[in-house]
């Protein structure tokens, strides 16, 4: 894949989807840069959900500035970053930074979220936040550039379904089917 080409991809959902999973095992098979949303927050985001407190729009803000940052430095390489990017108008300002980022909403249920959750140890984010991250969760609209891509399965089979989303095979159909 040349440079110039190289998918530039918002791995996006609920806390505990598996967006650090999936996002770094995505970025390995796309051979382009991996960064971690989380690593993104400020001190005090950190701090405010570790008391439970869930952030809101302000709190967000220095956030996705930079998250969209990042986006920019490497439009014309590629990369994959994670970011909840649970309502629209946090996509909005991602597009805007990087124009040609395509959006991977891994999808799935709030029981089989709530499980992965509460089973994850040293992840600053408690599950009873889910709750609010399901609440303010906007889905992807049909002239965003993104895909929806089903959790049930393993890491492996959740990256390589998000892989077949940014990177469509030449014979499949317009829907993506075979």
């Amino acid at each position: 894949m040349s440079h110039s080409s190289a998918p530039l991809v918002v791995v996006m959902g609920v806390s505990g989807s598996g967006k650090t999973t999936v996002g770094r095992l995505l970025a390995r098979s796309l051979g382009v840069p991996y960064a971690e949303g989380d690593d993104f927050h400020p001190e005090a985001n950190v701090a405010k959900m570790r008391a439970r407190q869930p952030l809101d729009d302000e709190d967000r803000r220095p956030w996705l500035e930079e998250i969209a940052r990042w986006l920019t430095a490497h439009a014309d390489n590629g990369g994959v970053v994670t970011c909840s990017a649970l309502k629209r108008r946090y996509r909005d300002r991602l597009s805007a930074a990087a124009p040609r980022v395509f959006f991977v909403h891994l999808d799935g249920t709030p029981e089989l979220i709530a499980a992965r959750i509460s089973a994850r140890r040293g992840h600053f984010m408690p599950p009873d936040l889910l709750r609010s991250q399901f609440a303010d969760l906007e889905p992807l609209g049909k002239d965003e550039a993104g895909a929806a891509v089903s959790i049930d399965g393993t890491p492996e089979q959740t990256a390589a379904l998000a892989r077949a989303a940014v990177v469509p095979s030449p014979h499949a159909g317009a829907d993506g089917s075979p």
